[in-house]
């Protein structure tokens, strides 16, 4: 086979996903239409769970000192993002900073990024995956055991195959823009008589403008809006002129919410914005594409390399599909809170009441920042992430699975393993390489078969040993 894997798409996912598969010690070609990396930066915020993932592959440092900023929102009503976690809050790091990072990254671990590369139509064998590109040099094939689509929420991968993209269109529309040499007061999700307003100047001096005139459907495009479009909305909103400004970069954003039906369809695999859709509010579309590739990674790598049995991949379906339908469904509750009329204003009132609340701040605070998710691996007091940052962080970098235990018998039933899960002391815990807990010795599970279901049978080579 020419390449194990085919990744569509260099933004964060992609590059996330190259190296994921780098350390489980796949092979991995993105292709990416653009020439050069973009200079748009859309998506700025991490939250707590990202960050962990981040610095459970030492790649928080490069980040350099991003602010941390403790509160966020919900609906655009401020709320307290402390969760238990050692990255509590919103960290914000530009999706540019972010790319460079996790390409780096990635190919220094030996992934190829072909920039240029625009796939244009795909065919699916029993065995294998034929991608036609037009690249730099002309036309081009490439085959490769799997594909996965992390192109984007236009992703040319789900128009080739035709998978099912269940939900709605979008019903409203905001407008977004970076304008320099503009002085106007700052607005955090403020409402006001005709619609909803957003401006934030970044240390640079830029201002960030979001802009939603209540009730007001998407226009049809075929291009991003004109300036002159972001100045007379603002200008009806706020009664403010942005007219002197220069744009730096503008875009319009719908609420449309969908779901690719299956994750997983044969040898195409599906993630981040080419798997869902949805408004991106509060930073939770970026986080939930890099959690997504995080699941899926180790997964792929160990299929690949033969370690693992197909069923394996299912788990990615099974357990992606559930946390984006969650975020999706409180994206919406969210969209209705920010960007309904005066009709809604009850609503918020009571959820602003709710969210005094310690109980309901903490659970808002935690699905916001997925913290909680747990996955179904048939135990109910397992499937969440360790919850020891440090231990995480340290012994989770290599991108293998851990048991942490003090008995030599454990070890003893792992070592056949020892080439996928290391061994260090800890409370007899066996977490997967993307820190989920799959069993403890206290749930009174069976350990070889834990091993068994989640890193496959054990290497040829090493039955017996131990």
């Amino acid at each position: 086979m020419d390449i194990p894997v085919i990744v569509v798409g260099a933004g964060p996912a992609g590059l996330l996903l190259a190296g994921e598969l780098r350390l489980g010690g796949a092979g991995v070609v993105v292709l990416e239409r653009l020439p050069e990396p973009t200079t748009e930066s859309r998506a700025s915020t991490l939250h707590a769970r990202t960050m962990e993932i981040l610095d459970s592959r030492g790649l928080v440092p490069a980040l350099g000192d991003p602010p941390r900023e403790p509160r966020g929102h919900f609906g655009g009503l401020p709320m307290d993002l402390t969760v238990d976690s050692a990255y509590p809050g919103q960290w914000k790091v530009p999706q540019t900073r972010l790319e460079q990072v996790l390409g780096e990254w990635a190919t220094a671990l030996g992934a190829e990024v072909r920039r240029g590369h625009e796939l244009h139509d795909l065919a699916v064998h029993e065995d294998y995956v034929t991608a036609y590109v037009r690249g730099p040099q002309g036309s081009e094939t490439v085959r490769a055991r799997y594909v996965v689509a992390c192109d984007g929420e236009r992703s040319t991968v789900r128009k080739l195959t035709g998978v099912d993209f269940p939900g709605k269109d979008a019903g409203r529309e905001m407008l977004r823009a970076d304008v320099a040499g503009v002085t106007v007061p700052g607005r955090r999700f403020e409402r006001l008589a005709g619609g909803m307003a957003v401006a934030a100047r970044r240390p640079d001096g830029v201002t960030r403008v979001m802009v939603h005139e209540f009730g007001t459907a998407p226009a049809p495009r075929t291009a991003e809006p004109g300036f002159e479009e972001v100045v007379a909305a603002w200008k009806r909103v706020t009664g403010e002129d942005l007219s002197g400004g220069t744009p730096l970069w503008i875009n319009a954003f719908g609420d449309a919410s969908r779901q690719v039906a299956h994750y997983r369809q044969g040898r195409i695999l599906y993630a981040g914005d080419a798997a869902h859709i949805q408004l991106p509010v509060g930073g939770q579309a970026l986080n939930l594409a890099l959690q997504d590739v995080v699941n899926l990674g180790w997964k792929l790598a160990l299929r690949v390399r033969d370690r693992a049995p197909d069923s394996l991949l299912d788990t990615y379906h099974a357990e992606r599909h559930e946390a984006g339908r969650r975020v999706l469904a409180n994206i919406r509750a969210q969209t209705q809170l920010l960007l309904g009329g005066p009709e809604v204003e009850p609503l918020r009132t009571l959820t602003a009441g709710l969210l005094a609340l310690p109980a309901a701040r903490a659970h808002l605070a935690a699905t916001i920042s997925a913290v909680d998710v747990r996955y179904d691996v048939g135990d109910p007091d397992l499937g969440a992430r360790l919850s020891l940052p440090a231990i995480t962080a340290e012994l989770l970098r290599d991108g293998q699975g851990l048991l942490l235990t003090e008995r030599p018998a454990d070890a003893d039933v792992a070592a056949p393993w020892i080439d996928r899960v290391r061994l260090a002391p800890g409370p007899a815990l066996l977490v997967r390489p993307d820190g989920h807990v799959v069993w403890s010795r206290k749930g009174g599970g069976d350990l070889s078969a834990a091993l068994h279901r989640w890193f496959g049978p054990p290497a040829p080579d090493m039955r017996g040993s131990g």
